[in-house]
């Protein structure tokens, strides 16, 4: 059975890598063709950055791969004689804390590389060290919590229920729409939230939050800009806790028509019940992954040489999820582009094509995210479809557009103002 694990994880691993090296030599040969949506240095600078977020992901997902095979042949053993505890709920979470606290370890580096080199050179970084300290200390704190009481509500199902995989399931997957209903809070540790100034701005998405049916909790402003330059806006949170999130880095770069076609958007998951949508899908997801790794052998374990007490098992889910994931993903990339395509009919039709088009734009250039990708990157992992599909689909042909210059389909017309920065 181990050795069947293996040929299934290195089968994932190799996938992974053949992606990875696909999309770098792709990205390294189109960055040096007639730019699009850009001017030719930002063009290429966005093409690098993908390049260096490529390589960073082989070298780390290779590192992944070395350390599977460590704890599989070794390392829960190990852990196993390491950690000794009164109590079989509390060694399994003491384990597990173990097992967690030594993949961190592993990972860090590439954390760091990934932060304060790579994002620090291409301008996103504006985290200090004592700041990423804080962050990190806050992180550890929330996970030693509230990871440890999940940890010890699975052990205890683990030691009380044959089909402990059943409960399992259940308590897992209210765990996660907890952890969405109370994302704001968590949130709120990490960045401040200002409700957002009163004005035209206000009333304008208000009104339209009106014409979605959305009752929110408030719409906010976060200060995302001393941590990072990017762009972004989003609905936090689930029920009566839901709020508008406008990170305060768009606020300064999109202009309020842009930002109202921005945020009809979000509201057209919310219209279309997205969210449950994913939720569903992460509950499918989650029950496959409980009944298979509910049904691993005793003999796994004992070829690892450990018992399968619940602390390795949990571990040994933890482990083997990215891999079940990665079989699924595709599914769910798909229906994540399927809706994207949708929120973007919907965000054009309450906020404008048009302004939808400049803010698409916007947001490429401002997150120097290049245009193009490989196709296996898009089957795989495009939770949103590539943005020269999307302004496509939205009558926009941005295949020859250099820095905002328009080309525009026929059947939609002249977008004669894309360029413009008025209100």
């Amino acid at each position: 059975m181990l050795e069947t694990i293996i040929i299934f994880y290195s089968l994932y691993t190799f996938m992974k890598l053949y992606i990875s090296a696909m999309q770098i030599g792709y990205i390294n040969e189109e960055k040096r063709k007639t730019p699009v949506l850009m001017p030719a240095d930002k063009y290429l600078t966005a093409g690098n950055y993908a390049v260096a977020n490529g390589k960073l992901s082989l070298v780390s997902d290779f590192v992944d791969y070395l350390v599977f095979i460590w704890w599989v042949f070794g390392g829960f053993a190990w852990l196993s004689t390491l950690v000794q505890v009164e109590g079989n709920i509390m060694q399994a979470v003491v384990f597990l804390f173990g097992f967690v606290i030594v993949n961190y370890v592993i990972g860090l580096p590439f954390e760091l590389y990934q932060k304060f080199k790579i994002d620090e050179a291409f301008g996103f970084n504006k985290m200090t060290a004592k700041m990423y300290m804080i962050d990190m200390i806050k992180t550890s704190l929330l996970f030693f919590i509230l990871g440890g009481a999940v940890f010890a509500l699975l052990s205890w199902i683990i030691e009380n229920y044959a089909t402990w995989w059943i409960w399992g399931f259940a308590a897992m997957f209210t765990v996660a729409v907890l952890a969405n209903l109370l994302a704001p809070t968590f949130m709120a540790l990490f960045n401040k939230f200002s409700p957002l100034e009163e004005g035209e701005l206000k009333e304008k998405i208000t009104a339209m939050m009106g014409q979605a049916g959305l009752k929110s909790d408030g719409i906010f402003v976060m200060d995302a800009s001393k941590r990072d330059s990017r762009l972004n806006a989003f609905f936090g949170g689930l029920g009566k806790s839901k709020r508008v999130v406008l990170f305060d880095t768009l606020l300064e770069k999109l202009n309020t028509k842009e930002l109202l076609a921005v945020l009809g958007h979000e509201l057209g998951h919310f219209s279309h019940g997205d969210i449950w949508k994913n939720i569903g899908l992460m509950g499918v997801l989650l029950f496959i992954a409980f009944y298979l790794f509910g049904h691993l052998p005793d003999a796994l374990f004992t070829q690892m040489g450990v018992i399968p007490e619940a602390g390795v098992q949990i571990a040994m889910l933890m482990l083997l999820l990215p891999l079940v994931s990665f079989v699924f993903t595709p599914f769910m990339s798909y229906v994540s582009r399927h809706n994207e395509y949708a929120a973007d009919e919907y965000g054009s039709q309450m906020g404008g094509k048009e302004n939808l088009v400049s803010a698409l734009m916007k947001l490429v250039t401002e997150n120097k995210a290049f245009p193009k990708s490989h196709p296996l990157v898009i089957f795989f992992y495009y939770t949103h479809p590539p943005v020269l599909e999307r302004l496509k689909e939205l009558g926009f042909d941005a295949s020859n557009t250099i820095a905002g210059e328009a080309t525009t389909l026929p059947k939609e017309g002249i977008f004669a103002h894309m360029d413009r920065n008025d209100d």
